[in-house]
């Protein structure tokens, strides 16, 4: 009996399970229904949860055990939109782990997500997700939370300090919560290996019971609001791989004990407020491979013993106090890829082995003391991206393979007391954009290879002894933005190829001993800055270039005259007529063979004058003839004749030209003034009559479109005419910045770009009500920024946080874009080189980082200029 009571329970209870099982699978293919109904996105497209459909556990993104239940949910990346099911564990109890990162789920942040409690790992990172974050106790299972990237607010999860499972804590650039301090009980996580509050409102001091967590690999406290000293227990952290507390007040001292951390390879405590001299023990790190200190106060010397480093790739000690020499054979084992001692007051010989290795890209010591000779060996840093070496005291030649480098981008050596000449192998430096070689001692010509150098953005060789011509191949240049040479013993005359630089911008030659005229060619340059003054030029000053107001530029050239005076002001050089006659006799010439041109030309205009009034008499039949043959299309109510528009369409009307037609303003018997644009004839010998018939079905659907926009800031369009010979627009005419005609210039684009690259930092539309009445995005911006604080006030919420910096640098170039006066922005040219220079990745490091922050890292190669 006993036993068969036994067996009714047992069979009873499977039942029971049995039912429980298909409760279970039949919530979970609802979870999948209600996804599909509240969530959309491509990812998704496999997601048939109909009869006969693929059974869910095959699902993209959804991995199940072996019993059927769903344990990982993993969609993170798929750009979905739309509300994720709150009550996920609901439907899901089994799950394990949740990643929900990169989507554009609406609604605040599931509370009840808590009620997952076998939840390992949790990842709602990237969503910028709003709200109040809820008391995490109940998730004792948890070992992995990434929050980051969101817009929470109120305060900061202590909660998080009961889930003693916790391996991986990422709270990265959640800038919305009430400043908070880390809790003593924060070392009760015992089993955390990384933990990430970067940008989150952190404040006040570290804990010393920080040490105390000994599984820790990696500790990341930068972009908050820390003060006092660093906890000399951190120097327990025996497993630490990666510290970084940049960007925060820490003071004091680096603690020696920082040298017990013989797992660390990573090191950055820049821009805080340090003091004291760095500790030899870091330097003997064995695996330390970054160490950045950057924006201190540190004083003192490099330790020596940092040369004997075999991992060290990246060492940025700028702007501090530091003194002494540095080690000359740093590098020699080490694979070294950026030196930057920028803003120091070091001293002594430049380091000889820096780039024995092989891999150096940066090389940056400008601002300091240092003496002695570039060393030869330099010119073996095959990998060199930026050299700058200005403002030191360094003299000798330059080797001439330093300017040869293929990779080399950046060469400064202003501000020496370089000698000797400059080698012609420069031509070799196929991506040398910026060469600055002022205020030195450098002779001899400048080099005709230079021209080789086709990159070459900018030139500033100013205030050295170089003589002789300037080169006519500099001309191929045609990148070239800046050229200064003033202040040289530069000869002959100003060679005509100049005018070729029609990116050309500034350009000084002023105090040298240059003769010979002004080339009339280089009217067409107009750059925002000319200056020739002071040296023996003569003849004439090119009326263009004293209607530019320039006038000054020219002052200290006893030989040269004006032609014409433009104002009063203009008279402090003589008249042409007076000054120049004597070149008279070398002008017959001149004047015999135009004499003779201009017979032979008017017989060619008579002969085709009348040629063109027999085409005119028979064109006016056409027109006469043609005009009804036009089919009109309106789109605004016109009062306006046609035929009035047609007969219009005469030379003298003529106000640009286009790469598709002549533009012409007309003025109507009504009072009225329209722009005619007349769109070049597509007639070929091939076309038939019904192609001449046949709207181009791209053009007619611009017409369509624009003749359908209503907006304050676009043209007008009134009628499309179009006949058998050409097709004409009539526009609303507006009298000004280039639809109608052929003025618009690159410093437009440039204008529109600095526009986008505001929207891209604010997160803002180029016109918003909290702008005020008639401003616009460039007027807000301008206006915000007189402060620092104004500065980061415009900053999106969204993206600013450890790149802070970068994105305050990238927005005053948005700034300079906009400048009112287009003569002031930069050329597109420029503005990609500034870009490049903001960019917090410009090397591997940013892949070193492997965590869930990405890119928080790259910041740290930057350079201070």
């Amino acid at each position: 009996m006993a036993f068969q009571n036994s067996m009714m329970l047992l069979i009873g209870l499977l039942l029971s399970l049995s039912c429980l099982s298909q409760a279970i699978k039949a919530n979970q293919s609802q979870f999948f229904s209600l996804m599909r109904n509240s969530v959309s996105g491509s990812a998704l497209s496999d997601w048939n949860v109909s009869a006969g459909g693929k059974p869910f556990c095959n699902f993209t993104g959804v991995t199940c055990d072996h019993q059927g239940y769903v344990v990982k949910l993993d969609v993170s990346g798929f750009s979905l939109n739309g509300k994720f099911p709150a009550e996920v564990c609901s439907y899901l109890p089994k799950l394990r782990v949740l990643r929900l990162s990169n989507n554009k789920f609406t609604g605040e942040f599931p509370g009840s997500i808590v009620n997952c409690t076998f939840l390992e790992e949790l990842n709602t990172s990237r969503l910028n997700q709003p709200g109040k974050l809820p008391d995490f106790s109940p998730m004792k299972s948890l070992r992995i939370l990434d929050l980051s990237y969101n817009s929470y607010d109120g305060y900061f999860p202590m909660s998080i300090t009961n889930l003693t499972n916790l391996e991986v804590v990422n709270f990265n650039e959640v800038e919305g919560f009430r400043l908070w301090q880390l809790p003593e009980n924060i070392s009760r996580l015992t089993k955390l290996k990384s933990m990430v509050f970067t940008t989150c409102r952190l404040h006040g001091r570290i804990p010393a019971a920080i040490g105390n967590m000994t599984s820790l690999v990696d500790l990341e406290l930068s972009g908050n609001y820390l003060v006092g000293e660093i906890p000399a227990e951190m120097g327990l952290l025996k497993n630490l791989q990666q510290l970084e507390l940049y960007y925060n007040s820490i003071v004091g001292n680096i603690p020696a004990e920082l040298g017990n951390l013989t797992e660390l390879r990573d090191m950055d405590i820049s821009v805080n407020k340090l003091t004291g001299s760095i500790p030899e023990s870091i330097c003997r790190l064995p695996n330390l491979r970054v160490l950045q200190l950057y924006n201190n106060t540190l004083t003192g010397e490099i330790p020596g013993v940092i040369a004997n480093s075999t991992t060290l790739a990246i060492l940025s000690l700028y702007s501090n106090n530091l003194t002494g020499h540095v080690p000359q054979n740093l590098g020699q084992l080490s694979p070294m890829v950026v030196l930057d001692v920028s803003e120091n007051n070091l001293s002594g010989p430049l380091p000889a082995e820096v780039c024995k290795r092989g891999k150096l890209l940066y090389l940056l010591v400008l601002e300091n003391m240092f003496s002695g000779k570039l060393p030869d060996s330099y010119a073996n840093c095959m990998y060199l991206l930026r050299f700058r070496v200005s403002h030191n005291r360094l003299e000798g030649s330059i080797p001439e393979g330093l300017l040869s480098l293929p990779h080399v981008s950046i060469i400064d050596l202003g501000y020496n007391y370089f000698t000797g000449p400059l080698a012609n192998t420069i031509g070799k430096a196929r991506n040398l954009s910026e060469l600055f070689i002022q205020n030195n001692r450098i002779s001899g010509v400048l080099p005709p290879g230079i021209s080789g150098a086709v990159n070459l953005v900018k030139i500033d060789l100013s205030s050295n002894l170089l003589s002789g011509p300037i080169p006519s191949e500099i001309g191929n240049l045609r990148k070239l933005n800046l050229l200064l040479l003033q202040s040289n013993k530069l000869t002959s005359s100003i060679p005509d190829t100049l005018s070729l630089l029609k990116s050309l911008n500034v350009l000084d030659l002023s105090n040298n001993q240059l003769t010979g005229s002004i080339p009339e060619s280089l009217s067409e340059l107009l750059p925002n800055s000319i200056n020739f003054s002071n040296n023996r030029l003569s003849g004439p000053i090119p009326l263009s270039l004293i209607k530019g107001g320039l006038v000054e530029s020219f002052s200290g050239n006893p030989g040269l005259c004006m032609s014409v005076y433009v104002n009063s002001s203009d008279q402090s050089f003589p008249s042409c007529s007076k000054t120049y006659n004597r070149k008279k006799l070398n002008s017959i010439w001149a004047i015999v063979i135009s004499v003779v041109l201009i017979i032979l030309g008017a017989i060619l205009f008579l002969k085709r004058r009348f040629s063109q009034e027999k085409s005119a008499i028979e064109h006016d039949e056409t027109m006469s003839l043609s005009f009804f043959s036009y089919d009109v299309k309106s789109f605004h109510r016109i009062s306006f004749d046609q035929r009035e528009v047609i007969e219009a369409m005469v030379d003298k009307n003529i106000v640009g030209h286009g790469g598709s037609g002549t533009v012409y303003k007309i003025e109507l018997s009504s009072g009225d003034v329209v722009a005619v644009k007349r769109l070049w004839s597509r007639k070929t010998k091939e076309t038939t009559a019904e192609d001449q018939l046949y709207i181009n079905k791209e053009l007619k659907t611009e017409v369509d479109t624009l003749g359908s926009i209503r907006h304050k800031n676009i043209v007008k369009l009134y009628c499309y005419f179009s006949s058998l010979d050409c097709s004409l627009l009539v526009y609303e005419y507006m009298s000004n910045e280039y639809a109608y005609s052929s003025k618009a210039t690159t410093k437009c684009d440039v204008y529109s770009f600095g526009v986008v690259l505001m929207e891209l930092i604010t997160g803002k539309k180029p016109v918003e009500p909290e702008f005020g009445e008639s401003k616009n995005i460039t007027f807000w911006v301008s206006n915000k920024v007189d402060t620092k604080e104004g500065a980061m006030e415009v900053l999106d919420k969204r993206l600013s946080g450890l790149f802070k910096d970068e994105m305050i640098q990238v927005l005053r170039i948005a700034i300079r874009c906009t400048y009112k006066a287009p003569a002031r922005r930069p050329t597109m040219k420029e503005v990609v080189q500034l870009l490049i220079e903001a960019d917090p990745c410009r090397f591997d490091t940013c892949k070193s980082s492997n965590k869930t922050k990405e890119t928080s890292k790259c910041h740290q190669t930057k350079e201070p200029i």
